[in-house]
């Protein structure tokens, strides 16, 4: 049976290359920010920042809905620490 990618699904693997699925190799600034954020006080404050970005509700009922984008841009921002954090972990 042949397979076919699901067209309503982006993420569908059969879409992608093996090259293209592949993640990026970790830069000279992935290692700075793991670097940074092994130590005591990195770790202190990445789980401070998550705690005061990821863990809080982007937007809730009632508020501006420019709020929700707003806070989404925060959270992008530790999402990108933890990815260059993982790269350099994985390898």
């Amino acid at each position: 049976m042949n397979k076919q990618p699901n067209p309503n699904s982006q993420l569908d693997d059969d879409l992608w290359t093996e090259e293209e699925r592949a993640e990026p190799a970790a830069s000279q600034m992935d290692i700075a920010y793991a670097e940074l954020f092994n130590s005591p006080d990195g770790d202190k404050v990445l789980r401070h920042l998550k705690s005061i970005t990821l863990d809080q509700p982007c937007w809730v009922p009632g508020s501006d809905p420019s709020y929700g984008f707003h806070r989404e841009g925060q959270n992008s921002i530790i999402r990108q620490i933890e990815n260059r954090i993982r790269r350099v972990k994985d390898g």
